[in-house]
């Protein structure tokens, strides 16, 4: 697939790095040579310096033969993105995306309009980062969990500390242990050590791996008990750091928790903020680093602390405190995907990434029509996807275990109509049903292969 890029900024490069990954042609352009040499050191791309809506700079970029323009140019007003998603799609650009800056943009008649104009998806990262911390505290439980299907089907990560009643336990036996409960469930994948295994019935469980198990949303509380974990009821939520994430956040949250508190170390930008949120949302003028403060506010009556300020480091560290005076939920945002695996190593609940999040959702345009869904896990080289299957795709051709599906991947769920069933060896997959797979990055299109 050819694909051109405008913007070598963090998202870009991150962008073109993995789409190059997955044997992509790429080309990025951008008007900063700094910018243009570092996404060359990391990924092997064409590289054009000029103005992202020159009309003769997108021609050499070729982009009339592009299968799927990006634009996300860097520290720019989004007119500058959606001006040149419209010229690349006059030119001929197959599909093209845009990074915008203003949430109006995505009411439904204005998506319907721009759709209209040809741009196929806008997307507004920090809205992104906004909605997925909001369906984080929304299933309320000490598991990190992800719906598919309206909730048919959900996958629960489980962290196994040196507490976990599940230590040194093999997935046979607990699968034993389970079907004396009744509860259909699949472990699709365990990451152990920077590594993302596809685990078979002798795999141990050990201490810090994150084990991925699908099942039904009934089976979740089981699983909760049988690894130790608790149900949390979030109904006060601390915000660390005042940005358009934390501003997103709490007006989504202000009428569905009894208590919101953000603290925002910049004057001005708290005036802001009580200017424009809800009365009932507190602002506090105050450094979130320092514990005496989070305690003169109040931090053991929180039962979530969010970490949103410009520092990956600062939010870890925050997150580690609120941990040490009993917060039961920590959720920070890292930017540095470096770090993320440091920040579940200091036990930081959830990890937010608003590249790994946008990328998922650009990254289903390059595969087949018949992808719903593509969500990138932080903290593992792998993709959950969610396919409606084709009556004619390869997949429907018979049982799972004699149609040599890719080793490095898993199909863990199917929901066929109003029903939702885990996949076993034995499953025929039908036209027409929604099936969810955890695939390694490099399975991905092999994988996608399969529901052409």
């Amino acid at each position: 697939m050819k694909i051109v890029i405008v913007g070598a900024g963090e998202v870009g490069s991150h962008l073109a790095k993995m789409l190059r990954n997955a044997s992509n042609d790429v080309t990025v352009i951008d008007n900063d040579n700094e910018r243009l040499q570092r996404v060359t050191s990391i990924a092997d791309v064409g590289a054009i310096n000029g103005s992202p809506t020159a009309i003769d700079v997108l021609k050499s970029a070729d982009v009339a033969s592009a299968n799927l323009f990006i634009a996300v140019y860097p520290r720019a007003m989004q007119h500058v993105n959606i001006v040149s998603a419209l010229i690349a799609k006059k030119l001929g650009a197959e599909k093209v995306v845009a990074r915008i800056n203003d949430e109006g943009y995505l009411d439904p008649e204005n998506k319907l309009m721009f759709k209209e104009m040809g741009i196929e998806l806008m997307f507004y990262p920090e809205k992104v980062a906004a909605d997925e911390i909001v369906e984080n505290l929304r299933h309320a439980s000490a598991a990190e969990s992800m719906d598919f299907a309206h909730g048919k089907l959900q996958v629960a990560l489980f962290r196994i500390d040196e507490e976990s009643p599940m230590m040194d336990v093999k997935i046979g036996e607990f699968a034993t242990m389970m079907q004396q409960e009744q509860v259909d469930f699949r472990v699709i994948a365990i990451n152990r050590a920077e590594e993302t295994l596809i685990p078979r019935f002798d795999t141990k469980f050990q201490y810090h791996d994150l084990v991925f198990i699908i099942t039904k949303r009934e089976g979740i509380p089981l699983l909760m008990k049988y690894f130790g974990l608790s149900r949390i009821n979030v109904d006060k939520v601390m915000i660390f750091g005042g940005g358009v994430i934390a501003e997103m956040l709490a007006r989504s949250l202000e009428h569905v928790v009894s208590d919101i508190k953000i603290l925002e170390i910049n004057k001005e930008r708290c005036f802001e903020l009580a200017e424009k949120l809800d009365e009932n949302v507190q602002i506090v003028n105050g450094d979130g680093r320092n514990s005496d403060f989070l305690m003169d506010e109040g931090i053991k009556d929180y039962d979530a602390f969010v970490a949103l300020t410009d520092s990956d480091e600062t939010n870890i560290l925050s997150c580690v405190a609120a941990r040490k005076f009993g917060v039961e939920r920590t959720i920070a945002e890292v930017e540095n995907i470096e770090y993320i695996h440091l920040a579940e190593d200091l036990g930081v609940d959830t990890v937010i990434n608003k590249k790994l999040i946008t990328a998922g959702r650009i990254f289903k345009f390059t595969l087949s029509g018949k992808a719903r869904l593509v969500k990138y896990i932080s903290g593992t080289s792998a993709e959950i996807l969610e396919y409606t299957v084709a009556s004619s795709s390869k997949i429907t051709k018979g049982a799972l275990k004699d149609l040599d599906f890719p080793k490095n991947a898993i199909i863990g769920g199917v929901i066929r109509g109003n029903d939702s069933f885990i996949a076993v060896g034995d499953t025929v997959i039908e036209p027409y049903d929604r099936v969810v797979v955890f695939a390694k990055s490099e399975a991905v299109k092999e994988v996608d292969r399969f529901f052409k």
